[in-house]
């Protein structure tokens, strides 16, 4: 019955990704909603903000990440990018002056379309313009993010600590400009899509497989509330790192050529998918497995 109820889910997000026009976000929000709410009936809302740990079947796990919780891993890094937040650039200022309010409570609004440059925009990019319009020299600003750990790392940690600024507040991000349909758009194709050798989607793992245990030694976290919790620590990394960082170990694993960091496509995949979970509280920088 979940499987049927998926495969229809599919054809009613995926009908209206032949064309801008047809897109309706709020009809793709309400399905999504339903199907875990399906799916999960015991489940709160908001628990899906903190990762699969509220699922069924998830105590052990609950249990240590409510451990974990206590002196979060991550505070190490988010030091760092709180320091690098509040240090003065050349020209005397700091990171806060580049957003409105200082930076605070707008991270919920991320990523947003840009009606100037005709794209998403990601608090990764708004960071690093900031950075680099001031006379900043950090290594994320001439790395490969692909390939240089530190550097990227460096920029997630900086980035949680703009998300803590907005620790709390509702997933709200606006889809409503013909522009923004459209990168909504390529970004619900990317997630329905199937690629890899193994012939999987987003969807596969993270709706019809969420909360099991699919060979990755550990269950996959729901699609619902993915992305609230990022830059995220997951226990194997032992680091910060970023949800872009994510999208391209997901893609490894299906065996399937992951795009560039801040590649469009990626843009507009966290475009599409942070908006499915708009009214979520957002939780970075969070700790996952």
């Amino acid at each position: 019955m979940k499987k049927v109820t998926l495969a229809l889910m599919v054809v009613g997000l995926m009908g209206a990704a032949a064309t801008t026009a047809q897109a309706d976000p709020k009809k793709d929000l309400e399905q999504f909603r339903n199907y875990f709410k399906q799916k999960f009936p015991t489940v709160k809302f908001d628990e899906y903000s903190n990762g699969f740990y509220h699922l069924p079947g998830m105590e052990s796990y609950r249990e240590q990440f409510e451990t974990l919780s206590e002196f979060p891993p991550y505070e190490i890094g988010l030091g760092k990018g709180t320091a690098n937040w509040n240090k003065k650039f050349p020209n005397g200022k700091t990171f806060a002056d580049c957003f409105p309010n200082g930076g605070k409570k707008i991270a919920q609004k991320y990523p947003y379309w840009d009606e100037a440059t005709k794209k998403v925009r990601t608090a990764e990019m708004d960071v690093m313009d900031c950075a680099k319009k001031n006379g900043a020299k950090f290594s994320f600003l001439e790395a490969n993010l692909d390939k240089d750990t530190k550097a990227r790392v460096e920029l997630a940690e900086i980035v949680a600590h703009f998300y803590t600024l907005s620790r709390g507040e509702r997933v709200s991000v606006d889809v409503s400009k013909p522009g923004a349909l459209a990168a909504y758009e390529a970004g619900k194709k990317f997630w329905w899509q199937k690629r890899g050798q193994l012939n999987f989607a987003c969807a596969d793992c993270h709706m019809e497989l969420a909360g099991k245990n699919f060979g990755g030694g550990q269950p996959l976290s729901a699609a619902l509330g993915h992305p609230v919790g990022w830059p995220a620590q997951r226990v194997g990394w032992a680091r910060l790192e970023t949800i872009h960082r994510r999208y391209v170990t997901c893609n490894s694993q299906v065996r399937a050529k992951p795009f560039p960091h801040s590649s469009e496509i990626y843009n507009n995949l966290q475009f599409y998918e942070t908006y499915l979970s708009s009214g979520l509280p957002l939780t970075a920088p969070a700790m996952r497995n």
